[in-house]
């Protein structure tokens, strides 16, 4: 599976952007999808992840209620809709893919394939 990420870029607190994950050479109905973001100096994190098998996603708490996961199997596409952004949400955001066991893992050394990664920079 390649992965390709786009749509980061520069907003400001309180804007909102869209990131979206590009799959090709296998079809992502049978991937579990994640985003996780890395920010200078810290570990990467998860911050959403939709199950192939039931649809059902996991959120991150510092998230929860202002970014939104989302997949078209049909487009081969994943989203990350981002609302209410913060300064803190800067990081360089990844898209990542792994072959679904039915169980949401949040965990990012459990995902095989990845993006190159996108830059959201949210100023104050």
């Amino acid at each position: 599976v390649q992965l390709q990420a786009s749509g980061g870029g520069l907003a400001q607190a309180g804007g909102s952007l869209r990131l979206s994950c590009a799959a090709s050479g296998s079809n992502l109905r049978y991937y579990d999808m994640g985003w996780f973001r890395q920010a200078p100096g810290q570990e990467r994190e998860s911050v959403a992840i939709i199950s192939a098998s039931d649809g059902s996603t996991f959120h991150a708490d510092s998230v929860k209620g202002r970014f939104t996961i989302s997949k078209d199997n049909a487009k081969n596409l994943v989203y990350l809709q981002m609302d209410n952004l913060k300064p803190e949400d800067t990081a360089v955001y990844y898209c990542a893919a792994v072959w679904t066991v039915g169980t949401i893992r949040r965990a990012y050394y459990d995902y095989s394939y990845w993006g190159q990664g996108t830059l959201v920079t949210v100023s104050s």
